[in-house]
């Protein structure tokens, strides 16, 4: 479909502060947005995007882990279930070259429409998938990650582990192809 433009701070902070309205119904605009999220999230090499990371205040979060074929889609997602806690360096498409180091919880479970309209869950107990999770949640209430900034720590310069090569924060290459996720056959 498109690559959209991600929202960057500081330009764009108010936009990406503005709080997520539910996805009212899962029909072809939303399957038109997930494809531009999905575009989006590959031409940034990213791992996970929000909606309001484009400029789109609806609840839908997308994130697609390096080692996982498919990515996960999640409409209107409710945490159901959290537990333990980890510190990580985090960073985000909309805060480009800057990581922090963030409390989270260790695993969470999360329950969601997928693309189809029906009631998922999704348990994070691996850390980057359990981090990129809440880490997007975020986004849908108007959160960046520096706002959960370990006390006393401060936003550092990213740094790639080889300039040659993108890759995700556990040093592994990021996907080189997009999978296919909607079918020409989408029904609302």
């Amino acid at each position: 479909m498109a690559v959209r433009r991600v929202l960057t701070v500081p330009g764009d902070e108010t936009k990406l502060r503005i709080k997520s309205n539910k996805v009212p119904s899962i029909d072809r605009s939303v399957a038109a947005l997930v494809e531009d999220m999905l575009d989006t999230l590959y031409e940034y090499d990213g791992i996970g995007l929000a909606a309001p990371q484009i400029g789109v205040t609806l609840r839908l979060v997308i994130i697609h882990l390096p080692d996982e074929e498919e990515p996960r889609i999640m409409i209107n997602p409710q945490i159901v279930k959290t537990g333990g806690q980890m510190y990580e360096d985090e960073g985000c498409l909309s805060v480009p070259g800057y990581v922090g180091q963030i409390e989270r919880y260790a695993n969470i479970t999360v329950k969601a429409l997928n693309i189809n309209g029906q009631e998922v869950r999704h348990k994070a107990i691996d850390p980057l998938f359990a981090k990129a999770l809440q880490h997007e949640l975020d986004h849908l209430d108007g959160i960046l990650y520096y706002d959960r900034l370990i006390e006393g720590e401060h936003l550092k310069p990213a740094r790639r582990a080889d300039d040659k090569e993108a890759t995700s924060i556990e040093n592994k290459p990021l996907r080189q192809t997009k999978p296919t996720v909607l079918k020409e056959s989408y029904e609302p």
